[in-house]
């Protein structure tokens, strides 16, 4: 079998997403399947990365899909790139059976900030000649901040018990288990201590800014009032 790894974060190899999407990789190489890894947003910069990754996708047997929150959906790359992909599979309908699995991954604490992203996924699976395997969602994406999970500890301890199940279930060419899904979705740190160290980090960012005061300002509410006040006067 071939797996191949679609990396939808613009960040590229710095980027939680690659870091979860290539452990799995590397836990079902270990079991024998031959891997391969795109970044989405590279292969959409030319003609020549794109036939790329319609070429890859069409001999792939496994489709991993991992990206990012945006805007309670997929970066604008991962879209761009699901519209391509869905209307050369159009054109060339696939001769095997295929399987996608999606891990989406948000700085919100909640895992279920990513529940859209995974429905669009889905949708683009079971459009484009996918079987869905399941999807993976993950809250507090930030605290892993783009290194390799084996660099992480324990606190990606459960992350790393989810995929390795996944990679188990994808090399036996089952779905992604239930108890998988359950431990990717339990918290990486308490919530309110995600919060307490996410606040010092704006208080830090504004500090270096020189807007530390000013954090509470409102400045389009504060110049529609006064313009309102001018035209009532």
């Amino acid at each position: 079998m071939l797996a191949t790894l679609l990396v939808g974060s613009p960040r590229g190899p710095k980027s939680t997403s690659d870091a979860l999407g290539t452990y799995l990789l590397e836990r079902l190489n270990e079991k024998g399947v031959s891997i391969n890894k795109i970044y989405l947003h590279q292969a959409l910069a030319s003609e020549q990365g794109l036939n790329t990754l319609f070429r890859d996708v069409g001999e792939t047997d496994i489709i991993i899909l991992a990206s990012p929150l945006y805007a309670d959906g997929h970066h604008c790359c991962v879209i761009r790139a699901m519209e391509l992909m869905h209307e050369n599979r159009k054109s060339r309908p696939p001769i095997k059976k295929q399987v996608m699995v999606a891990v989406s991954n948000s700085g919100f604490p909640e895992s279920w900030h990513n529940n859209l992203s995974l429905a669009i996924s889905r949708r683009f699976a079971l459009e484009s000649g996918f079987a869905w395997a399941g999807g993976l969602a993950l809250g507090g994406g930030e605290s892993i901040a783009g290194r390799p999970l084996e660099e992480a500890g324990r606190l990606v301890r459960n992350v790393k018990k989810s995929l390795n199940l996944v990679a188990d279930a994808l090399a036996r060419r089952e779905d992604v288990p239930e108890e998988a899904i359950e431990l990717m979705a339990r918290p990486l740190i308490p919530k309110w201590l995600y919060l307490l160290i996410g606040n010092i980090g704006w208080l830090w960012k504004a500090k270096r800014q020189g807007c530390g005061g000013r954090l509470d300002s409102r400045p389009y509410l504060d110049t529609s009032a006064t313009q309102h006040q001018e035209r009532g006067a």
